[in-house]
């Protein structure tokens, strides 16, 4: 494990590497070219919501590196074993959800056109 977050801390490291491939490398992932090329910035997204989700009060840098470490494993498989459409990390697929439900009538409110 290399010791830059002694110096900088992890979290502040991790917004200072410029790809997703560098942050993978960095907390020492591996994973495939083509899942990351499909679904980088969901899988960063996600990250993201976990981390915000996480109470780091207490934890050493080391804690901070195998949590954050975490937090991209799970949001990186995710998206291994779903799609960005069925995750709806972002706002335009959530939208695109609530307009299609709405739309949505089912064979109980269908009448005839005589009633």
């Amino acid at each position: 494990m290399t010791t830059s977050y002694e110096e900088n801390g992890v979290i502040s490291h991790i917004a200072s590497l410029s790809s997703a491939e560098d942050i993978f490398t960095y907390l020492l992932l591996p994973f495939e070219q083509e899942v990351l090329n499909v679904s980088r910035l969901h899988i960063m997204k996600r990250m993201g919501q976990y981390l915000r989700s996480t109470n780091f009060n207490g934890y050493d840098e080391e804690e901070i590196f195998l949590a954050t470490r975490q937090h991209l494993k799970r949001a990186y498989m995710d998206f291994v074993e779903s799609t960005p459409l069925q995750e709806k990390v972002f706002k335009v697929f959530t939208d695109k959800a609530a307009e299609q439900a709405a739309r949505f009538v089912s064979i109980d409110q269908i009448g005839l056109a005589a009633d």
